[in-house]
C-alpha cells in the first residue's frame, strides 16, 4: 500500500503523508449507511436529526476504512460502533444543543460502561439501572452497536472493545474538567490525552470487521501497541484539522490540538495548522518504521492487521474531506 503526500481542505496547506485511498465502492457505502441509518432510527440516537445524520456518512466511513471486507454486515459492525462512539461525543461532551454538559460528563460516562459491559445483578438496583439505559439513546445505541459486536467476536475480541473504549473515556472526563474550568492544557498534556482518546479505539475494530481474530498475546505486543497508536494519533490530528472551525466557534470551545498550538506559541491559525500537519506526517512515519519492524514476525494475521491500519488511515482522511460533518 503506496505512502503519499495527500492533499487536504482547501489544498493551500502542506500536504498530508498519509496510505493512498484503497476503496471507494459508493453502492457499498450506501448500503451501510442505509441500514445505520435505520439503526439509528430504531435506537433513537439523533431522533430529530436523522436526515443529518445519514448525510453524516458513517456507513461511508465503514466502507473507506475497511478496505478487508466487502460484508455489509460486517462493515456495519464499524459503522454502528463509530456512530454510537460519536454520539457519545455530541451528546455527553461537545454538543450543548444535544444536552452536553461538562459536570454531567463523568458520571454518564460511568454509566455508559456499565451499558457495554453489565456488572452483576444487584436485585431492584439493577432494574434502576436497566430504567435509566432504556431511557438514554447514546446507552442504548452503544448496547445494540456492543450487541453486534459480540455476534461476529471472540468474546477476547468483546472485551478488548469495552475495555478500550472505557480507556478513551478517561481522557474525556480530563477535557471535562478543562472546559469548565476555562483553563485550556499545554500542549504536552492535551497530546498525551489524546493518544489515548484517538481513533487507536476505532481500528481496534479492523480484525473483527475483516472477520479474523489477532491472538490477545500479539495484540498487547509493546512493539504493535507503539505502532496501533501511532495509526491512530495520526488519524485523530485528521479530525482536529477538519475541526477546527467547528471547535473555535463553540461558546465554550473543546480542546483542539490546532488551536492549543496557536495560543500557546502566540502564532496564527495556519502556523499553527503547518505544526500539526507536520506533526501528524512524523505519526505516520513512525507507523511505517513500526511496520517495517514487525514484518520480521511470522504471523499473518499480525500483518493483516497491520495492513488494515494503514487502510484506516487512509480511509479517514478520505472520509473527513467529504463527510458533511466536516464541510458544510
Amino acid at each position: 500500500m503506496p505512502y503519499l503526500e495527500r492533499e487536504w481542505g482547501d489544498g493551500s496547506y502542506p500536504p498530508l503523508y498519509c496510505p493512498g485511498t484503497v476503496r471507494d465502492d459508493e453502492a457499498l457505502g450506501a448500503e451501510v449507511n442505509r441500514r445505520l441509518v435505520a439503526w439509528a432510527e430504531r435506537t433513537g440516537i439523533y431522533a430529530e436529526q436523522l436526515g443529518k445524520f445519514g448525510e453524516t456518512g458513517f456507513g461511508r466511513l465503514a466502507m473507506l476504512a475497511h478496505p478487508d471486507s466487502d460484508d455489509p454486515d460486517l462493515l456495519l459492525v464499524g459503522a454502528q460502533m463509530n456512530a454510537a462512539w460519536w454520539a457519545s461525543d455530541d451528546y455527553y461532551a461537545d454538543e450543548s444543543d444535544l444536552g452536553a454538559t461538562p459536570t454531567e460528563l463523568p458520571p454518564r460516562l460511568a454509566l455508559v460502561t456499565s451499558a457495554m459491559d453489565p456488572p452483576p445483578p444487584a436485585g431492584d438496583y439493577t432494574r434502576q439501572l436497566e430504567e435509566a439505559i432504556a431511557a438514554d439513546p447514546v446507552l442504548v445505541a452503544l448496547r445494540s452497536a456492543v450487541g453486534h459486536v459480540s455476534r461476529h467476536a471472540s468474546p477476547a475480541q468483546r472485551m478488548r472493545i469495552c475495555n478500550i473504549t472505557s480507556q478513551m473515556y478517561v481522557s474525556w472526563t480530563a477535557y471535562a474538567a478543562w472546559r469548565y474550568l476555562e483553563t485550556p492544557p499545554p500542549v504536552w498534556r492535551y497530546l498525551a490525552a489524546r493518544q489515548h482518546d484517538s481513533f487507536y479505539t476505532s481500528m481496534t475494530l479492523i480484525d473483527i470487521v475483516a472477520g479474523f481474530e489477532l491472538p490477545p498475546d500479539l495484540f498487547g505486543d509493546r512493539r504493535f501497541h507503539t505502532a496501533l497508536m501511532q495509526a491512530g494519533t495520526a488519524s485523530v490530528i485528521v479530525n482536529d484539522l477538519h475541526s477546527v472551525a467547528r471547535e473555535a466557534a463553540d461558546e465554550l470551545p473543546d480542546s483542539n490540538l490546532v488551536l492549543l498550538i496557536a495560543a500557546e506559541e502566540k502564532c496564527s491559525i495556519r502556523e499553527a495548522t503547518e505544526t500539526a500537519v507536520f506533526m501528524h506526517n512524523d505519526f505516520v512515519k513512525g507507523f511505517e518504521a513500526s511496520q517495517r519492524a514487525l514484518s520480521a514476525v511470522p504471523c499473518a494475521e499480525l500483518q493483516r492487521f497491520l495492513r488494515g491500519a494503514q487502510g484506516w488511515m487512509a480511509g479517514c482522511l478520505e472520509w473527513h474531506g467529504s463527510s458533511s460533518r466536516y464541510n458544510s
